[in-house]
């Protein structure tokens, strides 16, 4: 099952529940509406330094956004690209 994007947590449950805008929570972060507006309609991802903004905003840490946004990336990576790398050998051991 796919992870989530942040952005459709942003849009589905946060904003809602804050009854607020995209403009108005923009410009409490501390950004334009049209980069929240592009995290929130999943055509961004989340930067470090909007995993700051989130965090403080939302008092979970930028770390917490940071892990959402790794979670759907790396589930999509897996889903479209075959990477292939034969595993190292340690002193005579296959790494793992």
């Amino acid at each position: 099952m796919e992870p989530s994007h942040p952005g459709a947590l942003l849009r589905e449950t946060i904003i809602p529940a804050l009854d607020t805008s995209i403009k108005d929570l923009a410009a409490h972060l501390g950004l334009s509406r049209v980069a929240l507006s592009e995290l929130v309609n999943e055509k961004r991802g989340v930067s470090v330094e909007m995993a700051q903004r989130l965090g403080q905003a939302f008092g979970n840490g930028a770390r917490f956004w940071l892990a959402l946004q790794m979670q759907h990336d790396l589930w999509r990576a897996e889903q479209h690209k075959s990477i292939n790398v034969r595993p190292l050998e340690w002193k005579g051991r296959t790494a793992t």
